[in-house]
């Protein structure tokens, strides 16, 4: 077991293990923290203060979360991941290594990023999406490796993202073609 240090005022589970596998770095939680039963944070990951995490989550090696991240139910984290502050991952969200999220994101329900374009075929190496800051992703929303998804955009629930979403804009279909943000869609996110 990694070793596990952690800040003032935080909640770890019976049932959940931080610190898990053998690694260089220990795993370091900020601040009033919560760690749900069921929960698993391997070692060599660095949070901020005021993690939240629902029950069943895997967070892996390499991951780095800044402040005030809400990690949902049966969500996983695939490591070499870097996660902004004030950021929102649903139920049974799925990010794969080599992504990168910024700051005020939502992800929704069982949305599913991918970073290996062609699986097992070809090695063409992994990268992962990259979802500026206060964008939205919705429910059931899929994005296909290496794209951005651009600052307060909106990718609507049920959409495969294909190619880039500009700043501003609205992500829509299968495969998504990109319109013009609503009225009540803009602006950024508001999650701290």
């Amino acid at each position: 077991m990694s070793e596990f240090v952690s800040g003032a005022d935080c909640t770890v589970d019976e049932g959940a293990t931080v610190g898990y596998g053998e690694f260089d770095e220990p795993t370091r939680v900020g601040d009033g923290a919560t760690i749900r039963a069921g929960s698993i944070v391997y070692g060599d990951v660095t949070i901020g203060d005021e993690l939240t995490t629902g029950h069943d989550v895997l967070i892996r090696e390499g991951t780095t979360m800044g402040d005030d991240v809400l990690v949902g139910t049966k969500t996983v984290i695939d490591g070499q991941t870097t996660i902004g502050s004030h950021v929102s991952l649903q139920t049974n969200v799925y990010i794969p290594t080599e992504t990168t999220i910024g700051d005020n994101v939502f992800i929704g329900p069982s949305a599913a990023l991918t970073n290996d374009e062609y699986p097992i075929r070809t090695d063409t190496g992994l990268e992962g999406p990259t979802i500026e800051d206060g964008a939205s992703v919705g429910a059931n929303a899929t994005l296909l490796p290496g794209v951005t998804v651009g600052e307060n955009a909106f990718v609507a629930a049920g959409a495969v993202v294909t190619e880039d979403v500009p700043p501003d804009t609205l992500a829509v279909g299968t495969p998504a073609t990109v319109q013009t943000l609503p009225k009540p869609l803009e602006g950024a996110n508001q999650i701290a």
